[in-house]
């Protein structure tokens, strides 16, 4: 296991098992293989992704507060608890931008 993931065969939270800090986004595998990979990220306020498009379908949970979610050039606003689907080979901007 590195050091940046989740370990196997462990319970985890995601509320609990990856903290905040300032002005910086923090990620977290929660599985990285060849075919795909599961992440946890922490953006701070105003943090952003840049756009950028996969192969494959990504789905984006938000966990805590709020974000924009650019999918195609078209804004989505999400709350803690809501999910999103970007469809793969479509510019995305994953976890945007946290507001």
């Amino acid at each position: 296991m590195g050091i940046n993931e989740f370990e196997k065969g462990k319970k985890f939270s995601f509320n609990q098992d990856i903290d905040y800090a300032s002005k910086a986004i923090v990620s977290k595998n929660i599985i990285k293989k060849e075919t795909g990979n599961i992440s946890l990220f922490a953006f701070d306020k105003g943090e952003a992704l840049a756009e950028y498009t996969t192969p494959y379908d990504a789905v984006v949970y938000i966990v805590d507060g709020k974000a924009e979610i650019i999918i195609d050039g078209n804004s989505n606003i999400l709350d803690a608890g809501e999910t999103i689907v970007m469809p793969g080979n479509v510019p995305h901007a994953e976890g945007c931008r946290a507001i």
